[in-house]
């Protein structure tokens, strides 16, 4: 059995861009969202800054919790081989300093660099969550996703 696990997600947008972290696989670059685990006794807030220190290099400030995602990995793409069950919260956050790789103590397993991912970017670029991009672009009111990818 595998414990349900808390994540804590930046969504940082600049000029209609959304800063994201950059991984590869065999299809090529993909993007996520700066964030990762809660860890005990810190509150999602000061995870959420510690994770963008770790992958971006860079404080933040935190302003208003966005979305809220369950991911249950055996529902989706990988389920085959992905045990995972993670409860993601998003902040909208605000860069304090700008992001630099080489400042980012602790990047993300896979991560090879950070990049700002086009918005309104034709054809979409490949962003996880699937859904992100296009609740972004069309200001997505509801806060609660459930279990989607």
């Amino acid at each position: 059995m595998y414990p349900v696990r808390n994540s804590v997600k930046a969504i940082i947008i600049r000029d209609n861009r959304l800063l994201c972290i950059r991984k590869r696989d065999e299809i090529g670059h993909y993007y996520l969202l700066p964030g990762g685990g809660q860890e005990k006794d810190e509150t999602f807030i000061e995870a959420v800054k510690r994770e963008c220190i770790e992958e971006l290099g860079a404080k933040i400030e935190v302003q208003s919790l966005k979305y809220i995602r369950e991911y249950i990995g055996k529902n989706h793409e990988f389920g085959e081989t992905d045990t995972a069950h993670q409860v993601e919260f998003m902040f909208e956050c605000k860069l304090l300093e700008e992001p630099d790789h080489r400042k980012a103590c602790h990047q993300d397993e896979g991560q090879n660099g950070i990049e700002w991912v086009e918005i309104t970017a034709e054809p979409e670029p490949r962003v996880y969550p699937k859904v992100l991009i296009g609740r972004l672009k069309s200001e997505y009111q509801e806060i609660y996703w459930g279990d989607i990818n």
